[in-house]
């Protein structure tokens, strides 16, 4: 371990040492003004607008489904990767032209007209009014930034700053804003929806005067909506009236809407490049942590795994003391009793010892899967700024395992003395991928069904399905053979031929109530830091503490195994030797109390609402669940059959 935190140390010590090192998609980009444009120096300033979404629902929509001001067609957008499309952004090029040191006020990007008697105008307004009042955000992006918005919270002294704007806001007929609608004391007359159709744009930029690299650097991207009704002249100041459309819309007439912004570029050498996200991750509203009470919780775990390990280790090691004692001694009568007794049985095959193998094999794959990704994850290369790297990784990751799933599926399964490989084979490749797809598949038709930009295109499921079928079937036939033609696991001790008559078991030794006590532990270890994940997952937040997330699954590692070999142990010395099904579903119950405390979450921190929210959401949370569940199983099962060899090989049996 020792040795780990040192290289670790060395490659840190290399990264910031070295000037030219830069990890995948944080490159900087250097700016300049036009009249001092050089080779490697850009004088436009792209902005971007990504997929808009909302708190209140889990159906994102693409810019152009807004009858926000576009682009040309034919104008190109930027490539996404694999995660990025997956998880539901669709990064476009905006009409806001943006020129590096060019301070511009109240710039006109285009003016929408609805004729209220057109059945299609009315169409597009209603679609507007109702997203505004599902407060719908928007998410732009400037030099790989989000543009954020920083505003104040009620009873706190702290500025918050969100990655999203709303589209708008809306008072109700009995006068109670939306929170976006308390930016501004003209938002006041009920059951009227205000657009914000104008922004003012702060961006902030560090200066390479005495550095080794020409022009500026951007460090943020601040943007202020405002609404305004716009008078002939061309002024944007904040003391004129809100652009208000009623909730009730007459037939007749017009309504139009325009829509400028205003750019202000203000220098700042104080801050680095290298560090333009911290007031982002720092600032987010419902990411800041309790630190004491993690590591209050880290640490009580911690002691408790301790104790576990300590009391088991001390009692094993004088049970096999006295075992090996009284073998040598001669004295027969006394030798067996209480685990010992179980040795003819305890390597009996389980009942479905296909299902749990593949279970296994699975399971496997996905912790190594997740064990990488962490890695690569704390190491910086799927930092927020690169964007879809993490879903990517995922998807890649578990695809190339397919050979780790197949060889210890197929070794579990030849282990039990199964002989119907080519089923074992199938159902690893095939049953949970399958199921996971099937949801995934289900889902996107709902998506698809409401036109939202989450809904994966048909050619990126045919990628994904050859991924599939092409790359990670393959390669889990290739583990399977592999795995099948080595030679099978001896146990250490002969079964015999008839099972030994199980007796009477306590409350406490029942297969359900130890199944459900021996997820309680593990899942007490990430109740806290699965509060920040789905916040970022349901809530649109950034989530960026992996670090201290790796440091949690290690946690709930040790603990999902301790607490499987202490009640594996209890088990065997109440002469139960059905062990191994109950070890797999004794850490994995952790999975149910996942699913528990997601229906809590979405029951006092969501406000989504809809049908078809609530089953998306539900449907996610399932596939999550379905992982999580073959992970925590698959770390108590190994560590449990690791347990009982180990057991069973010390003592001497005749």
């Amino acid at each position: 371990m020792l040795r780990l935190i040192v290289v670790f140390a060395v490659f840190a010590t290399f990264i910031s040492s070295n000037k030219g090192f830069y990890l995948p998609g944080l490159a900087p980009i250097s700016y300049c003004k036009v009249q001092h444009e050089q080779p490697n120096c850009d004088s436009k300033v792209h902005l971007f607008v990504n997929s808009l979404d909302s708190v209140e629902s889990v159906i994102p929509y693409e810019y152009s489904k807004f009858d926000f001001c576009q682009t040309p067609k034919n104008t190109p957008s930027p490539s996404e990767n694999l995660g990025q499309v997956v998880f539901g952004e669709r990064i476009r090029p905006s009409p806001y032209k943006l020129a590096f040191g060019n301070n511009t006020a109240c710039d006109e990007v285009c003016t929408k007209t609805y004729d209220l008697k057109k059945e299609e105008d009315v169409k597009k307004l209603q679609f507007l009014k109702q997203k505004i009042a599902e407060n719908y955000q928007q998410h732009w992006i400037v030099d790989n930034m989000p543009i954020t918005w920083c505003y104040e919270v009620a009873d706190e002294d702290q500025k918050y700053c969100s990655t999203g704007f709303p589209v708008g806001c809306f008072v109700t007929e009995s006068s109670v804003p939306q929170d976006a609608c308390v930016i501004s004391n003209k938002f006041n007359s009920p059951n009227t929806y205000y657009v914000f159709n104008h922004v003012d744009i702060t961006i902030k930029y560090h200066s390479g005067n005495g550095e080794d690299w020409a022009g500026a650097r951007l460090l943020s991207a601040k943007i202020e909506p405002r609404s305004i009704e716009h008078s002939d002249s061309k002024s944007c100041s904040k003391a004129m009236n809100a652009k208000g459309i009623p909730g009730e819309l007459k037939k007749e007439g017009e309504v139009k809407i325009k829509y400028t912004y205003s750019v202000t570029y203000l220098e700042d050498n104080k801050l680095k490049w290298a560090s333009r996200w911290d007031y982002i991750l720092d600032s987010m509203p419902h990411t800041r942590i309790h630190w004491f009470s993690i590591m209050n919780s880290l640490v009580i775990v911690l002691f408790l795994s301790g104790m576990v390990g300590m009391i088991l280790l001390r009692t094993l090691h004088r049970d096999i003391a006295r075992y090996n004692q009284l073998s040598d001694s001669g004295e027969e009568a006394h030798e067996e009793f209480g685990w010992k007794l179980l040795h003819g049985d305890v390597f009996r095959p389980p009942r479905a010892g296909m299902l749990l193998s593949v279970c296994i094999g699975v399971g496997s794959q996905i912790s190594i899967m997740i064990s990488v990704t962490l890695v690569f994850a704390c190491l910086g290369f799927l930092s927020p700024a690169n964007r879809g790297a993490l879903m990517t990784c995922v998807l890649v990751l578990f695809v190339c395992l397919g050979t780790v799933g197949g060889y210890i599926s197929s070794r579990m399964y030849k282990m039990i003395g199964g002989e119907r490989w080519k089923t074992n084979v199938m159902l690893t490749s095939f049953l949970f991928p399958g199921i996971v797809f099937g949801v995934f598949f289900t889902l996107n038709l709902a998506l698809w069904v409401k036109g939202s930009s989450a809904a994966v295109p048909f050619t990126t499921l045919v990628a994904l399905l050859a991924l599939w079928f092409g790359v990670s079937v393959p390669l889990t036939f290739l583990g399977a053979y592999l795995g099948f033609k080595k030679k099978a696991l001896e146990p250490p001790v002969r079964t015999n031929q008839i099972p030994r008559q199980i007796p009477e078991q306590s409350i406490y030794t029942r297969p359900l109530p130890s199944i459900v006590m021996g997820g309680i532990l593990p899942f007490g270890c990430i109740f806290i830091q699965l509060f920040f994940i789905l916040n970022s997952i349901w809530s649109h937040q950034i989530y960026y503490m992996f670090g201290f997330l790796f440091l949690v699954f290690l946690i709930l590692a040790i603990t999902c195994s301790e607490t499987t070999i202490l009640l594996c142990y209890f088990h065997l010395c109440a002469e139960d030797y059905r062990w191994w099904w109950r070890s797999f579903l004794t850490s994995a119950f952790t999975g149910v109390y996942l699913f528990i405390y997601s229906i809590h979450y979405f029951a006092t921190k969501l406000t989504i609402t809809g049908a078809t929210s609530t089953f998306l959401y539900f449907g996610y949370t399932f596939i999550m669940v379905l992982l999580f569940t073959l992970l925590s199983g698959t770390i108590g099962f190994l560590a449990c059959l690791f347990f009982v060899y180990k057991i069973y090989g010390a003592v001497k049996v005749d």
